[in-house]
């Protein structure tokens, strides 16, 4: 059976929910990945009214979709964070607070406990979203990190985030951090720290997004073989970058998405470099059965065109795995029985 194709609302939340779901139907896709910003999913709602999540399915089916992940990025972000003005733009007032930096903190890790709680009672299994970093400022070392540094980010990204991740398990849920550049994991290496600063705790994953990868050069394949067993929910999102030296590199120079002297930019899906073909067949390796939730983001197209064409690109691109070898016409009775023993006999 092909994987149902979702539509992430982060990218959607200035509009109301109503209004996403109806455009999502028409775009052609099964589902959302809901936000937990704008109106789209409010977790302090799902928990304080108990009309608030059926509400949402009654919308959701009315138009013909389903959900299988909520996510909420933006308060994870302040969890680990070394928060500054610019948090005040993505928490909603009542987590922002006085803005001091702990209480911004301690109010982000209970909301997102909150979240795996209302996604519980939503009836998902899975919460992609942001840590934050207390050690993403120091991504370059000069002046030079001190010698313990990674220890003690990795430390403190411990101590804020398994409480949180215990609530996690109590309730059935994972946690997908999407490992990506300012969080405290943002390719292979820095993933694998953070897996294990939390001793491998069973409620911690990723949400695999192959666009926060490929221009920076790491193995974006790789990473779903790596970590076959951590991969709870996954992204369809692309990115192309220059063949040639540009004004503003890998770092961005500051310019603004979209600007066309930056070495790398998001794309509609399909329109990138990234090889979906060979993501699909990793995920068909490791049985990952769940959505491709498709995160859209191009500065130079129409959303709605974008949204359109990525969710027809992404089921044109996905295909099941095979049950039998391609040549097993020619294996012998028994071998048709157990394909395994074919191969390994070759």
């Amino acid at each position: 059976m092909p994987r149902p194709v979702t539509l992430f609302t982060g990218q959607w939340a200035d509009l109301p929910f109503e209004t996403i779901c109806e455009k999502a139907s028409s775009f052609g896709y099964d589902g959302l990945e809901l936000a937990c910003w704008g109106d789209h999913f409010e977790v302090d709602k799902a928990l304080s009214d108990d009309s608030y999540v059926q509400g949402r399915w009654d919308t959701l089916h009315k138009h013909g979709l389903t959900c299988y992940a909520i996510s909420n990025h933006l308060v994870g972000q302040a969890v680990c964070d070394r928060i500054d003005e610019r948090h005040a733009s993505i928490l909603p007032p009542r987590l922002w607070g006085d803005g001091k930096e702990d209480g911004v903190r301690a109010r982000a890790a209970q909301e997102m406990a909150d979240t795996a709680r209302a996604a519980a009672q939503f009836g998902v299994k899975v919460v992609p979203g942001f840590t934050g970093s207390p050690i993403w400022h120091m991504v370059y070392s000069f002046p030079p990190n001190p010698p313990n540094f990674l220890e003690k980010g990795l430390a403190l990204f411990a101590e804020m985030w398994t409480p949180i991740l215990d609530v996690y398990s109590e309730v059935g849920v994972k946690f997908a951090l999407e490992v990506h550049p300012t969080e405290i994991a943002f390719d292979i290496y820095s993933a694998q720290n953070a897996l294990k600063a939390l001793n491998g705790h069973p409620a911690f994953g990723f949400n695999y997004d192959p666009s926060h990868f490929g221009y920076q050069g790491v193995d974006y394949v790789g990473f779903i073989r790596t970590f076959a067993e951590r991969i709870f929910h996954v992204h369809m999102k692309d990115v192309g970058w220059a063949n040639s030296p540009t004004q503003a590199g890998v770092f961005g120079g500051h310019a603004p998405f979209g600007d066309h002297r930056r070495f790398w930019d998001f794309r509609s899906v399909g329109r990138g470099k990234i090889d979906f073909e060979s993501i699909i067949r990793a995920l068909n390796d490791i049985g990952y059965a769940g959505p491709l939730s498709i995160e859209w983001e191009d500065a130079g197209m129409d959303r709605e065109h974008g949204a359109t064409e990525s969710c027809a690109y992404t089921r044109k691109v996905d295909f099941p795995s095979s049950d039998i070898a391609f040549d097993a016409a020619f294996a012998k009775d028994d071998d048709l029985i157990d394909p395994q023993s074919y191969v390994e006999r070759r």
